[in-house]
């Protein structure tokens, strides 16, 4: 396990590039994007308006190399538009007139359409670190508007396509389960499907396909990385860095609902901080990244299969190098 880059603020959400670049969410003053360069330097994309104090917690890159943000404000959601030079426009902030709840992740499909997932309506979101979980949603945009396309979700996290854009993945973090719906033309879903229901200790998180089609998940809490079969037949562990009593007490509050923020915040693994996301990367995309939503550095280690490589891999993204001035 490789450390990369150093002094991040809750690098959530981690995403490759062909450039070499690394990009994760930062939440460092009024928030942003952090960059790692291959060298293990550091840059920011800074939000210049503080006034917004942005809570990326999702990010996509887009082409040129802007971001839609997923933010997850303290009361308030939405995806925004972080521009190379710090500037930010709002992309989505409500649905048929009603606002957007503390917003999770988003992710453009292959036919540019942006798909956004709110965990929770309820406030705190820790009233909903419960089995019972069943407010989270989540909303498509495209050129018919915005509107919620699956609801009654367990605390909605991060989403994956299959290769073909045939199906939708998603992660219910505290439902414990991973579920997939079919996308129709017009984008709506239908046919939910459980392909797997995380055991103890397993809070799944992000979400991503490598090329034979199994789903890598992260998982808080355990701290583990598992792939999982396309059918749900099976699974491995990858990766772990779990501190049993930790899992037993947070195991224990899950089953009489008194879990809360001390057992997310108070991760006592020695090396990664609370697993939330995984991207595919480098030349032959056999190179895997992690993303901890406590920890100050990415982490890199090689995976024994290659990942499907991200669509946005190979956007043109001339006007952030140029910004970032790397010659």
């Amino acid at each position: 396990m490789k450390r990369l880059g150093s002094g991040l603020v809750r690098p959530e959400s981690v995403l490759t590039h062909s450039s070499g670049l690394l990009f994760c969410s930062d939440w460092q003053d009024a928030g942003g994007i952090a960059i790692v360069l291959p060298d293990g330097q550091v840059r920011r994309i800074a939000v210049v308006d503080a006034s917004l104090n942005l809570r990326p917690n999702g990010i996509a890159l887009e082409a040129g190399g802007s971001f839609i943000v997923a933010h997850l404000g303290a009361d308030d959601g939405g995806a925004f538009r972080l521009h190379p030079d710090g500037s930010v426009d709002p992309v989505l902030l409500e649905v048929d007139g009603t606002p957007l709840p503390p917003s999770n992740f988003p992710i453009r499909d292959a036919k540019g359409r942006l798909w956004l997932t709110v965990s929770t309506r309820k406030s705190p979101r820790s009233e909903d670190y419960r089995a019972s979980a069943n407010s989270g949603f989540i909303v498509v945009l495209d050129e018919n508007g915005a509107r919620v396309v699956a609801d009654g979700l367990g605390y909605t996290n991060e989403l994956a396509f299959s290769a073909d854009g045939r199906h939708l993945f998603v992660n219910e973090t505290f439902a414990r389960r991973l579920t997939r719906y079919t996308i129709a033309d017009d984008a709506s879903l239908s046919d939910p499907t459980v392909i797997w229901r995380f055991g103890p200790g397993d809070y799944p998180d992000g979400i991503v396909l490598d090329a034979e089609g199994h789903f890598w998940i992260t998982s808080i809490v355990s701290n583990r990385v598992i792939r999982i079969a396309p059918d749900g037949s099976s699974s491995e562990v990858i990766v772990e860095d779990s501190v049993w009593e930790h899992l037993d007490w947070t195991e224990a509050a899950y089953a009489t609902n008194s879990m809360g923020r001390p057992h997310l915040d108070g991760q006592p693994a020695p090396l990664l901080r609370n697993i939330s996301s995984l991207a595919f990367g480098g030349p032959d995309m056999r190179t895997a990244y992690l993303g901890c939503l406590l920890g100050d550095s990415l982490f890199q280690f090689d995976a024994q299969v290659m990942g499907q490589k991200p669509l946005h891999y190979d956007l043109d993204i001339s006007p952030l190098l140029e910004t970032l001035d790397l010659s």
